[in-house]
């Protein structure tokens, strides 16, 4: 009895060698074994059955774990899917901002200034424009806008300051910017020796265009600007409101995103400033955007959705036309931040004749 009791204590030290040697084995212990075989069997056992044994509980193991941390997972809102987006993840809608100005604006010019001699032709000026508005520079004659638009379009290298078109410095990438600028410049000189749709095909084809693009392109903006008939003239035949409408469609045959224009409607009548009114209001609304300068009040109060004042080379005001005219006319905005003082001041003499 207690050679088999022994010889059940020591089953897990001796399993290896009775496996080994067939001749240890259960007649040994008789008695034990019959008597308690549920207690016997372990002892019996191999090493290879107790390493099956014991990798399989092993993976059952590891797959519960496995399917407790899928759970977890798809449970988890932090492991759901990337697909599936939330508001801290998502693309922000809202434009980011770069100083005081957003991505929103098309143009933004920072401290511009040129001087000539000891004249401040612009001096420190400071402007934005928001993407897709139809906006006005106005100002007294001499305060600097010819100057100021002549240096955005990168026509007139400023003395100071940075100018930047679409996210672009006008004068650090040149090439870059003025791709997507269209120009009609004050008092522009054009190829007068040309015809009105010679001068037009040079100008599309000097953009990068297409042969065939161009000609197409002709014969939409004379239509619409209502020069149709006069393509085939030289232009030095035009007359001055006839030189401002082939400039206009010059500015337009490559589809710019900002159009510059000083002076647009200078000369031009009053039926065709309806028409080219209609075509730029329509860019506008297509996405485009339109800077122009202009004297007429009226008119910028009408069409226009943001307007600047520049007085003696610097923005005095600007904004939305509601904002920049407060409870006034914006008439009356201009000649109070242009022409503080009367000026009937001091001209009593001519309330008197010399006859």
């Amino acid at each position: 009895m207690k050679k088999a009791t022994a010889a059940a204590g020591a089953t897990s030290s001796t399993g290896a060698a009775a496996a080994q040697d067939p001749t240890q084995t259960a007649p040994a212990v008789p008695a034990a074994a019959e008597k308690a075989p549920e207690k016997t069997a372990p002892a019996t056992e191999s090493p290879a059955t107790k390493t099956a044994a014991t990798k399989t509980a092993a993976t059952k193991t590891a797959a519960t774990k496995s399917s407790a941390t899928k759970t977890s997972a798809t449970e988890s809102p932090a492991a759901k899917s990337p697909a599936t987006k939330s508001p801290a993840t998502a693309p922000s809608a809202s434009p980011t901002t770069t100083g005081a100005e957003t991505t929103e604006d098309v143009l933004v010019v920072r401290g511009l200034t040129r001087h000539y001699g000891g004249t401040h032709a612009v001096d420190n000026l400071d402007l934005r424009v928001p993407t897709g508005t139809f906006s006005a520079i106005v100002g007294p004659n001499g305060a600097g806008k010819t100057t100021a638009l002549s240096m955005i379009t990168g026509l007139l290298r400023p003395d100071a300051g940075e100018i930047l078109v679409n996210g672009v410095n006008v004068w650090e990438d040149p090439d870059r910017a003025k791709r997507t600028i269209g120009a009609l410049p004050d008092r522009m000189r054009l190829f007068e020796r040309l015809t009105g749709a010679q001068f037009l095909h040079y100008s599309g084809t000097l953009r990068g265009l297409s042969a065939a693009t161009v000609r197409a392109r002709i014969g939409d903006l004379a239509a619409a600007i209502g020069l149709t008939e006069a393509l085939g003239r030289l232009v030095s035949d035009y007359s001055v409101g006839m030189r401002k409408k082939v400039a206009l469609a010059a500015a337009l045959i490559h589809s710019p995103r900002l159009l510059v224009l000083d002076e647009p409607f200078e000369s031009v009548d009053p039926v065709s400033v309806d028409r080219l009114l209609t075509l730029l209001r329509n860019y506008v609304d297509h996405g485009g955007t339109v800077v122009l300068s202009s004297h007429g009040m009226e008119l910028i109060e009408r069409v226009c959705d943001h307007v600047s004042i520049i007085v003696s080379g610097t923005v005095l005001a600007q904004g939305t036309v509601a904002e920049v005219r407060g409870n006034g006319t914006l008439a009356e905005r201009f000649a109070e931040l242009s022409s503080p003082t009367d000026p009937a001041e001091g001209l009593e003499w001519l309330h008197s004749f010399s006859d």
